[in-house]
């Protein structure tokens, strides 16, 4: 398996352009198939997850490349509505793909998702969701079967505003018959992205970025080409490494509105931010400063997308800082890592009270899941002597080669892939 080894203790400087999002294009590339044709889809990142997608794609029956930064995607020729279970089972975000698929083949198989083990991740508003809309739903063992001969518009309250559940009630309904109405749907900034590609090819959607979302039923879309929003998550990531590093760093090609929270909390910890249009400017010449509390909620509230990158940042902060974690009950599994590395962490239930320490030292450490990965390569750029991250497949399955990214920014990492026994 594939180690990442980073010596640290040297900040951070430079420009970066922020990738595009992968939670932008993973249920983009799934709305693709409402529409029989070529669509081309512009700044998607190259990550295990989106190739994944693509596979998937592909054994449907479409025909997908990438090039560039572009995934060009023919469903035309899409055969099937049966998504194969070992597929499946490598990403959670196969699951947007029921939506499309009943809406556009009358019936779909699927299988209980994979992913991150970062908590219970019920599919359960999706599955309601759905069967608003018309869906007949029989769950065998693992496997899903969705029927519907005739979609039909609905009012959907969800009970939590899943972004998963929201994105694929959307997919389904705008090719059902009449007004589809979500309540309580989820705000994120890549629902919104999903409504104006929808909308790009002819549907009628207004309302995404609120927690209300209406949609009106049409006979059929049209492909088209479309350009996914930046990565606020990967753009966070490097804001909290420049600032745990004392680097002074410029993101280029961000959404700044997408970050606000984050921004809040960076300024509370006296981290030195200036935004003019989509560039960001990052500096924090001295030590942080702890902050009271962080609580991780829904969309605007502080994503739990970035609280292990934060937690990182408040271990080396001058003071006591509270955590607390309330959308996925597994992520702090990253606090044991970050304790081998002199990082001072104790866990009552969901919340986390960090008394920050001078600085980190490098240790062995394994990344958990996406975001503790991105965390622990944080806490070795920042932390003295080397670290050795293992278990880095999860990393890539959301920053595009992160040892590339940071080496731009004078970062001292490199990838280490063991030469296969024969």
């Amino acid at each position: 398996m594939d180690k990442l080894v980073i010596e640290g203790g040297k900040p951070l400087s430079g420009s970066i352009v922020i990738q595009g999002a992968k939670n932008a294009a993973l249920p983009i590339l799934a709305a693709c198939l409402l529409a029989e044709g070529t669509s081309t889809i512009e700044h998607v990142p190259r990550l295990l997850d989106i190739d994944v997608m693509l596979n998937i794609l592909r054994e449907l029956g479409c025909r997908a490349e990438h090039v560039g930064d572009a995934v060009v995607l023919n469903t035309e020729t899409a055969h099937t509505s049966h998504v194969p279970e070992s597929l499946m089972g490598q990403m959670r975000s196969s699951i947007f793909l029921m939506g499309p698929l009943l809406a556009r083949f009358g019936e779909t198989q699927v299988y209980q998702p994979g992913g991150c083990a970062i908590g219970e991740r019920k599919i359960d508003l999706h599955l309601e969701g759905l069967q608003a809309l018309g869906a007949e739903i029989e769950e065998i063992g693992n496997r899903i079967i969705c029927r519907a001969d005739k979609l039909h518009g609905a009012d959907i309250h969800l009970a939590f505003p899943s972004v998963g559940a929201t994105e694929n009630i959307m997919m389904a309904a705008v090719l059902a018959e009449g007004r589809t109405t979500i309540s309580n749907a989820a705000r994120e900034p890549e629902i919104q992205d999903l409504q104006r590609f929808l909308n790009e090819m002819g549907a009628k959607i207004m309302g995404a970025g609120t927690d209300t979302i209406t949609i009106e039923g049409v006979q059929s879309l049209t492909p088209c080409t479309y350009r996914v929003i930046p990565d606020r998550i990967v753009a966070g990531t490097i804001m909290v490494a420049a600032a745990a590093t004392r680097g002074q760093v410029t993101l280029l090609n961000t959404n700044p509105a997408h970050l606000s929270s984050l921004i809040h909390v960076l300024r509370r910890a006296g981290v030195q931010i200036a935004i003019d249009g989509d560039i960001i400017k990052v500096g924090c010449p001295g030590r942080p400063r702890a902050v009271e509390r962080v609580v991780t909620a829904p969309y605007p509230a502080f994503p739990t997308d970035l609280q292990s990158q934060v937690m990182v940042l408040l271990a080396l902060a001058d003071g006591v800082s509270i955590l607390k974690e309330t959308i996925f009950e597994g992520r702090l599994k990253h606090v044991d890592e970050l304790s081998r590395m002199g990082a001072d962490i104790r866990v009552d239930l969901n919340a986390a009270f960090i008394r920050g320490v001078p600085r980190l030292y490098g240790a062995t450490v394994e990344a958990t899941d996406l975001r503790a990965g991105a965390a622990l390569v944080i806490a070795g750029l920042a932390a003295q002597g080397k670290t050795i991250v293992e278990q880095i497949h999860h990393i890539d399955r959301g920053y595009e080669c992160i040892e590339t990214m940071l080496g731009r920014l004078g970062a001292r990492i490199s990838r280490y892939s063991p030469v296969p026994k024969n």
